[in-house]
């Protein structure tokens, strides 16, 4: 982490080593197109998993059970259902659960690079006035780039030809991993932060961004995701052991209880590590330069934090841990 700021108080540059806590990498950034097809593939590969092709087209909640409408005038009908259905959710609205949340005035712009110096496995993220500018490893010489700035520039920036684009991020990186070259599309990305307000009622569970959205900071949105997926799992197989309703209110309100602390701790950090970057008030930016230091500077704080951010000791479930349900 790197303080590329120009303001009066900056913070020290920190390095965070996954062999200091006894692993080989903190995690593995894997492309959406690639995570996508091992997962279709997983999923078709299950015997008894049955799949619809068509879209839920209506839900409806009931006391014994929840009825879904598919196309063709198909019905499912379940105990649980399991909404992972984005930030639009068609389930949380089933449920008729509310969100809390806001927007940021930020945007990130997202592009997968080629690059002539190796990075060695090391992600590396400049904080910047705007928001992180963050280079994340992929495969050979290449990396992934999340780049947080105000939505007018984001959109600039989106409009740029690739190589005056290759250019502003080589700079933007102080030549870091040499020549840069754009790859394919570039996403955009308003940042916000949304939650709902239970995360499972009326036999419907809520996991991912239909639960929570949070910003692309601190690569924690898909693994919370994961812990969701993870947790709901793990109740539902310990019910259907001792014959019991997987989609009754003793087990939605485990499930809300079990994934509360998680989100709520992770959306809070993120928040605030956030805002902190881009205050201008001195005290601020004085409190979070010492943080960095004393991160930088006290092992076992350090090592805690790594720890944290790989698996929070209080809310990972079995399936996280490598064990079986």
């Amino acid at each position: 982490m790197i303080d590329a700021t120009r303001r009066l108080l900056r913070a020290p540059a920190v390095m965070f080593e996954a062999g200091e806590i006894g692993v080989e990498a903190f995690g593995h950034n894997i492309e959406n197109r690639h995570l996508v097809a091992a997962l279709d593939a997983r999923a078709a590969a299950l015997a008894h998993l049955h799949r619809f092709a068509g879209p839920a087209l209506a839900i409806d909640p009931g006391e014994h059970e929840v009825r879904v409408a598919l196309p063709g005038g198909q019905q499912v009908r379940a105990r649980l259902v399991i909404g992972a259905d984005g930030r639009r959710s068609l389930c949380r609205q089933a449920a008729g659960i509310r969100t809390d949340g806001f927007a940021y005035e930020q945007t990130a712009l997202t592009v997968n690079l080629q690059h002539t110096r190796p990075h060695d496995g090391v992600s590396t993220e400049f904080h910047t006035e705007t928001g992180p500018f963050t280079l994340v490893p992929l495969p050979a010489k290449r990396s992934s780039l999340v780049y947080v700035v105000s939505p007018g520039m984001a959109k600039r920036l989106q409009r740029l030809e690739a190589a005056a684009l290759g250019a502003m991020i080589e700079r933007r990186s102080h030549s870091l991993l040499g020549q840069t070259t754009v790859e394919g599309d570039r996403g955009l990305f308003g940042l916000g932060w949304e939650r709902a307000r239970r995360f499972a009622e009326r036999r419907i569970a809520l996991v991912g961004e239909a639960a929570h959205v949070i910003p692309p900071i601190g690569a924690q949105g898909l693994n919370i995701g994961l812990r969701d997926a993870a947790t709901i799992a793990q109740l539902v197989v310990a019910v259907r052991r001792h014959g019991g309703d997987v989609g009754a209110m003793t087990l939605t309100d485990q499930y809300d209880a079990a994934r509360r602390a998680d989100v709520t701790s992770r959306s809070l950090a993120i928040d605030v590590l956030n805002r902190s970057l881009l205050s201008d008030f001195l005290p601020v930016q004085g409190a979070r330069g010492l943080a960095l230091y004393l991160l930088d500077r006290i092992g076992p704080l350090r090592r805690a934090v790594m720890r944290e951010g790989m698996a929070p000791a209080l809310s990972q479930p079995r399936l996280m841990r490598g064990q079986a349900l």
